[in-house]
């Protein structure tokens, strides 16, 4: 298992290389610069602000000052921001989606496996038919639309929850469902498939012929092997959810990174856009990982696959 996880994190090392200097050029060669929208500015000032942050220089020279500067943790100032540092911006603003991305995450699995396990029990009834249709609709309805209905209907209309903001507990609840809903419907389907390849397997139903009751069947000698996709999925899951926090910040005004990621694409703040990438980049490295090896830890047969 040692050896595993350390020739993963091997591997990540060449790839978090690609995906900086990528980002860093795909970023410096888009039209225009930070400041090339700045209003009434004259252009001496401008040509000063572009010495004063490096930008003057040939494009290998800003990158290998970059790459040196990252190699030292340091992600640059922000250009837009006056004062404050990429690393200053991003544990500032991380912990409120991580918030948000362990609230959703937790809410997708109370709401999917229940669904998924009831569905798979109660195969081609009423209760298989009706969370399935639900989970459906649910992956066919994207964030940006579903986070406006529920702020209309639950937020103006009804007035339960503030429809923006992020200042109360109450506040948590449009964004986590928002962002919650899409996951919990792929998580539902995931158990129900599953549970059902599980629940045909000659151990079972030897557990079953031996009297064990119902619950214990499906708790304890059921469920370990029919959550094995669901394992699978959270990792791109959780991913998902931190990543995905974007357009649902935006929504209801959450102050996230995904927020600050969104502004910075707009306001074309090269050193917070490659900084925000290169965080969520390295953060799905390891999360894939830590899935890898739960998954290690449940199914031996993966656990000789890793030896």
């Amino acid at each position: 298992m040692l050896r595993f996880v350390v020739s993963r994190l091997a591997q990540a090392v060449p790839v978090m290389f690609l995906i900086a200097t990528a980002t860093f050029f795909m970023v410096r060669l888009a039209p225009g610069d930070p400041f090339a929208d700045e209003k009434r500015i004259p252009e001496e000032i401008l040509a000063n602000l572009r010495a004063t942050y490096g930008l003057d220089q040939p494009l290998a020279v800003q990158y290998g000052r970059y790459m040196r500067n990252l190699l030292r943790g340091d992600l640059g100032p922000s250009y837009k921001y006056t004062g404050r540092s990429v690393n200053e911006i991003i544990s500032q603003s991380f912990p409120v989606s991580l918030e948000l991305g362990l609230e959703a995450l937790v809410l997708a699995l109370l709401l999917g496996l229940p669904a998924g396990l009831v569905a798979a029990l109660r195969r081609n009834s009423a209760w298989d038919y009706l969370p399935m249709a639900t989970a459906m609709a649910g992956i066919c309805l994207p964030a940006f639309v579903l986070g406006p209905l529920l702020a209309l209907v639950f937020g103006i209309w009804l007035g339960w929850f503030h429809p923006m903001g992020w200042n109360v507990a109450s506040d948590r609840v449009l964004p986590a469902l928002t962002l919650g809903l899409y996951y919990a419907a792929y998580i539902a389907r995931l158990t129900r498939a599953g549970m059902i390849e599980i629940l045909s397997q000659d151990f079972v139903r030897t557990a079953r012929a031996k009297g064990l009751p119902e619950h214990v069947v499906v708790l304890k000698h059921a469920l370990t092997g029919g959550i094995q996709p669901v394992l699978s999925f959270l990792g791109p899951a959780i991913a998902g959810l931190l990543t995905g926090s974007f357009i649902v910040e935006t929504v209801f005004f959450v102050p996230g990174l995904g927020r600050f990621f969104v502004n910075a694409a707009f306001n074309r703040d090269y050193t917070l856009v490659m900084g925000t990438v290169l965080f969520y980049a390295a953060l799905i490295i390891v999360l894939n990982l830590a899935v890898d090896v739960v998954q290690a830890w449940l199914n031996p047969r993966a656990r000789e696959a890793m030896g």
